[in-house]
């Protein structure tokens, strides 16, 4: 894998690099280098470069680094333009030397508001300037030079250097973290915190993107490394480190000065457009006085002169430094040139920006050939091999000899050189696809460490064992086990039995997810009632298991349509897709594809967040359809998605060959009954629209494929009807938050599901807020909105008094223009209403729910939510998910009373979503949703019950086995059929009791939590693939395993051997391994090869062990012993003969 890969990189060096030369070697560029070369900080320089467009730019100026000596400082219009350079350059340069400085602030008003990430890159450029090493280029932007930094000493001064092999004793280390306002914390998660364990520490400093781990040997550092957040596994090795405090920080009051003196003065500097960054400088400078004038005299706040740059000050700085740039300034002459030049220099390119050809290939073609014939070369820069591989589709499919080289090489804007004949086109353009530009996210805090808590026990929390039933959970403890300490979990039962379970049997125990609050009943141990309840449970899910299976068996029967493979029209509609497709993205779509092309009929259910793109994957799906002859049906819960998504799908397809038509309130009777003719005689290819769809009198020439959009709106009855439509027709189910049933019929292997996890490039997440009803935030918000250029949804989901929240907004911003909608409008007019705020003709939309579903507007990027405790979840998400669809970055209000006044299910819904604010958790609400509305409605009411009763984990456990036993049993030629033959599992678990001390010791994971959390992943190791990674992470985290750890693995590894061999139960006490055999002497065991080979091992060694059968409480039992086992290691070695026996299969259980 490496080697291609290097190979293809070598591939793109080859041809960009002969870019670059044809760049270095022209007399333009090597004018710039003599001017560079000649100028110094007491004769700095003024050059102006000409005629540079799009990423010329980028060639240029990577060239004039290479070739000099001296750091760079590059100064673009904004924070996406520079992004987009930085990442134009780190490909030519490399990225080790190109760094990115960022502005601290989120918005420049808002002092408080800082965002850790930024300031983290910023501490990493300010530490590489100091540490000396060969120069970089720094890309940035106006908002970033705005803000002054610390003075270099201060810095120095609060830096703290460690490299391998330094003598320092963890007190002293312990005693400046402190002092550098470091948090001690038990697990590092975010800059500025640190942790102690054992030898090991932990911290994350302000200087570098991942947090350090430091090893000690007594006091000597013995190895760094950095590691991961989430996992909390190493990533790789780092001689030296320095640790560096937050530089934002209020405590560094002491001078602070602009970014230009900390430089060196050799820096060359390159301001895009001066104009238009003092503008920027002083814009922001009087927003920085205008805020300061608001704050309270009560606190002492550095004055804005102390904190901040405005242009004055800044032009004076500009003339020590050599200067190049593009704009036509009229400032370069108020920039004091020394005496000596009189005139910047000029430096004149001919270059041109790519032309758009408007996705028609024949021009392009004919554009490219014309090159050729006047002797330039042509380059078409492609952001994938795949993107490469569909021109060459593309282009072959027209048979046209087209003279192209492709370079895999993501490049910003394409531009065409007259000066070195070269045509250098970007995919991106050419397909008019969005490009994106990827920033280091200095640490996102990690969302799976939120999902974690969710599912935490807290001592006194309900969990239920599937064998004793429900009790209370009363933390871990040690248990004397014949004069050894061994831990295991404490559970309380009524009648104050208590229950000491196994660290080896912890999958057995799930939180008690219930009804709310709704407190569970308690049994004795030992009582029937559990039993009872378990067993009536289980006859009931099997009973609706067997239903669903049988369907499921139906449909796989049945033959459908079969679909041709991919025509060249289908890979061309995929290339101009504007953004580039996510991994999830492609797998949706392969696995649609491959569902299509076999000849069963597709059941499929995507899920994905709002906005993910699912629609696209549905677009390509019914093109696919219609492409092979076929009509699609496109089924939504609302007439606004209807009217949306046949824009989107026109839009999508105006080149193809396809008729796209809709039906909602919105059309006139006379339009419905024409559009349902042309359908019926085969003239509509793509129908859209809602629930009128199912009704008899609409006529489809020839389906093929159904789609249902936001299926979690649709009732039962819809449901049915389209079941009546769709025994044989292909389906695909769209959905981002799969409601509780079909969420379960999904995870049961009823039907397919693909679930698109990653969001679309340079999507932030969604800032959600909850907060009061508050004249002025709302106020702020959506003037800072509407200042950016963007506009507001306002849901307030009453009619009667809609007009005067209107109102409101118009007082509090008079210069907003706002709309009202509601469902009670006159279809035309809301149709109207939707595309005004479309195409941006006014500001803000006070509008009731009828938004929820699919009304998308890209320039949208702030939501409120009025009495947001009114909504259930999966509404909530939907709304949220209307903003944020584009690359800025999205606020979401969710406007409540104060908690006190909610009702816990509401309350409990909201901390959900304040929870899950990053993108794609969908998946996560909705399975949240269920633990909050006790997932009882699941499968009809009679279900309800249950989960109360046992609690969700535990009815999922028991739905699991009952299914099993389905396979087993009456559908066992069915998923033999789908599955293919598996092997009898005779023994589903064996139990392991011993005397040795199995066990993780306090003082090497001290955490509780984490020690639970340890011992349950330790349950779920199913190989010894799987348990030597688990070792090597625990010896990463917290040093070299104790004797007890290792046992305790070992441990594992002995049940793995015991568990393939027959044994239901292992004892390892006093000296002996007793094993149980399986206690049902009519068990086909004893007639299978395994047992056979077992018997003939005893036989032949009888001095190692011996079978004997032995009278018990439960009968007669068979039992394998083995004596002198006086350590774990023992124990493993006697069994080891018995491992590869039988099937590979029997131990991968």
């Amino acid at each position: 894998m490496k080697n291609g890969l290097s190979l293809q990189f070598k591939f793109q060096r080859l041809t960009q690099s002969s870019i670059q030369q044809l760049f270095s070697q022209s007399p333009q560029a090597r004018k710039l280098q003599n001017a560079i070369a000649q100028s110094d900080p007491s004769a700095p320089i003024k050059v102006r470069l000409k005629g540079l467009t799009g990423s010329s730019l980028s060639f240029v100026l990577s060239d004039a680094f290479q070739n000099s000596s001296r750091p760079f400082l590059l100064v673009f219009d904004d924070k996406e333009e520079a992004a987009y350079y930085l990442n134009d350059l780190e490909q030519l340069i490399g990225s080790k030397d190109v760094l990115f400085y960022p502005g601290s602030y989120r918005r420049p008003y808002q002092i408080e508001e800082t965002d850790n990430a930024n300031v983290l890159l910023r501490a990493e450029v300010l530490n590489r300037i100091n540490s000396r090493k060969r120069p970089a280029v720094i890309v940035t932007y106006p908002d970033a030079l705005f803000e002054k930094v610390v003075t270099r000493r201060e810095l120095e001064k609060n830096t703290l250097k460690i490299k391998l092999d330094d003598t320092l004793s963890l007190e002293f280390l312990n005693e400046v973290l402190f002092e550098y306002q470091f948090k001690r914390v038990d697990f590092v998660t975010e800059p500025g915190e640190f942790s102690l364990r054992g030898g090991i520490v932990d911290v994350f400093s302000f200087s570098h993107d991942e947090p350090y781990r430091i090893e000690f040997f007594g006091d000597e550092v013995d190895s760094i490394r950095t590691f991961d957040v989430e996992t909390q596994l190493s990533t790789e090795k780092v001689k030296k480190i320095s640790i560096i405090p937050n530089v934002a920080n209020k405590f560094m009051e002491e001078k602070r000065e602009s970014f230009l003196k900390y430089i060196s003065t050799e820096t060359i500097v390159f301001a895009k457009n001066t104009d238009l960054l003092f503008d920027r400088l002083d814009d922001f400078f009087g927003k920085a006085e205008e805020a300061f004038s608001k704050l309270s005299d009560d606190i002492k706040h550095a004055k804005p002169s102390a904190l901040f740059l405005n242009s004055e000050n800044f032009k004076k700085q500009l003339n020590g430094f050599s200067l190049l740039c593009i704009s036509t300034a009229q400032h370069l002459s108020d920039v004091k040139l020394s005496q000596v030049e009189a005139q910047p220099t000029t430096i004149t390119f001919t270059t041109k920006p790519q032309p758009s050809f408007n996705k028609k290939f024949d021009l392009l073609i004919a554009n490219l050939n014309g090159f050729k014939d006047k002797g330039y070369t042509n380059y078409i820069f492609c952001a994938s091999e795949k993107q490469a591989q569909r021109f060459h589709a593309i282009f072959e499919d027209v048979n046209q000899n087209v003279h192209y080289e492709t370079i895999v090489f993501p490049l910003y804007q394409g531009f065409i050189d007259d000066d070195q004949k070269i045509v250098c086109y970007t995919d991106h353009q050419i397909f008019e696809r969005y490009h994106k530009f990827h920033l280091k996210n200095g640490y996102a805090k990690k969302q799976a460490i939120t999902l974690k808590e969710l599912n935490k026990l807290e001592i006194g929390d309900y969990v239920t064992h599937i064998d004793h039933g429900i009790g209370k959970f009363g933390g871990l403890q040690k248990i004397d086990v014949e004069g050894k300490k061994q831990e295991a979990i404490k559970l309380m039962y009524g009648d104050r039995d208590t229950l000491y379970v196994s660290i080896h049997s912890l999958h057995k125990i799930s939180k008690f997810n219930g009804k709310d609050g709704a407190v569970p009943k308690i049994y004795k141990l030992g009582s029937a009632a559990w039993k009872k309840l378990k067993q009536k449970t289980k006859s009931r899910v099997k009973k609706i298991a067997f239903d669903l299976i049988k369907v499921y068996a139906k449909r796989r029967l049945e033959k459908g349509f079969q679909y041709n493979p991919d025509s060249y029209l289908q890979n061309e509609l995929e290339a101009s897709f504007i953004y580039e497709d996510t991994p999830d993205q492609s797998t949706s779509t392969e696995d649609v594809k491959r569902d299509m092309e076999s000849e069963r009929p597709m059941d499929r259910l995507i899920c994905g967040d709002v906005g993910f793109g699912k629609t696209e994957v549905a677009i390509r799906a019914a093109f696919k359809a219609v492409d092979n002859g076929k009509q699609v049906a496109v089924l939504v819960p609302t007439t606004i998605l209807a009217f949306q998504h046949h824009r989107t799908f026109s839009e999508r397809l105006k080149e193809m060959p396809v008729d796209v038509d809709y039906l909602n309130r919105f059309r006139t009777t006379k339009e419905r009954r024409e559009t349902l003719e042309k359908l019926e005689a085969g003239k509509v290819d793509i129908i859209i629209g809602t629930h009128q769809l199912v009704n008899k009198n609409v006529k489809f020439k020839d389906l093929g494929l159904l789609i249902v959009d936001e299926e979690q709106k649709f009732g039962v009855s819809v449901k049915d009807k389209l079941k009546s439509i769709k025994e044989n027709v292909d389906v695909l189910t769209l959905t981002a938050t799969p409601i509780p049933r079909t969420l379960q019929f999904s995870l049961m292997a009823a039907r397919d599901l693909s679930v698109i996890n990653t969001p679309p490039p340079n999507r932030y997440p969604i800032e959600s807020q909850v907060i009061r009803f508050n004249e002025e935030t709302i106020r702020d918000s959506i003037s800072y909105e509407i200042q950016r250029g963007g506009q507001v949804f306002f849901i307030h989901n009453r009619i009667e008094n809609i007009k005067e929240v209107a109102g409101m907004i118009q007082r509090l911003v008079p210069d907003a223009k706002v709309g009202i909608g509601h469902g009670q409008m006159e279809g035309k007019k809301l149709e109207n209403l939707m595309l005004a705020f479309m195409n941006g003709e006014f500001d803000v939309l006070v509008s009731t729910t009828i938004v929820e579903s699919g009304l998308d507007v890209t320039n949208a990027n702030t939501i409120f939510i009025n009495n947001a405790n009114n909504f259930g979840l999966s509404d909530l998400h939907q709304m949220r998910g209307r903003v944020g669809r584009s690359n800025k970055k999205a606020f979401c209000y969710f406007i409540t009373p104060p908690y006190d006044v909610m009702t816990p299910d509401a309350r409990k819904r909201i901390e959900a979503l304040e929870q899950f604010t990053a993108l794609g958790s969908g998946f996560n609400i909705a399975m949240k949703d269920l633990e909050i509305r006790g997932a009882g409605d699941l499968l009809g009411g009679e279900q309800s019950g249950f989960i109360n009763e046992i609690g969700f984990e535990t009815y999922q456990k028991i739905l699991a086995e009952a299914i099993e036993e389905l396979k087993e049993t009456e559908f066992k030629e069915l998923y033999e059929e789908v599955e293919g033959h598996k092997e009898k599992i005779f023994v589903k678990e064996t139990q392991i009791d011993s005397d040795f001390q199995l066990q993780f010791p306090d003082d090497y994971i001290n955490n509780i939590t984490e020690r639970l959390n340890l011992y349950t992943e330790l349950n779920l190791v199913k190989d010894e693939e799987g348990l030597s990674k688990f070792e090597a992470q625990l010896i990463d985290r917290f040093g070299e395993l104790p004797s007890q750890a290792e046992d305790l693995l070992n441990s594992v590894r002995i049940k793995w051997i015991a568990n393939a061999v027959g044994l239901e139960k292992v004892v390892l006490k006093q000296g002996k391994l007793i094993g149980y055999f399986i206690a049902d002497q009519q068990s086909e065991f004893y007639q299978s090869p395994v047992f056979a080979k077992v018997l003939q091992y005893v036989q032949m060694h009888p001095k190692k062990c011996k079978m004997k059968e032995k009278q018990t409480r439960n009968g007669l039992r068979l039992l394998l012993i083995f004596e002198g086992i006086t350590a774990i290691e023992n124990a493993l070695q006697s069994l080891e003969p018995f491992r590869n026996l039988g099937h590979k299969e029997v131990f991968s259980t």
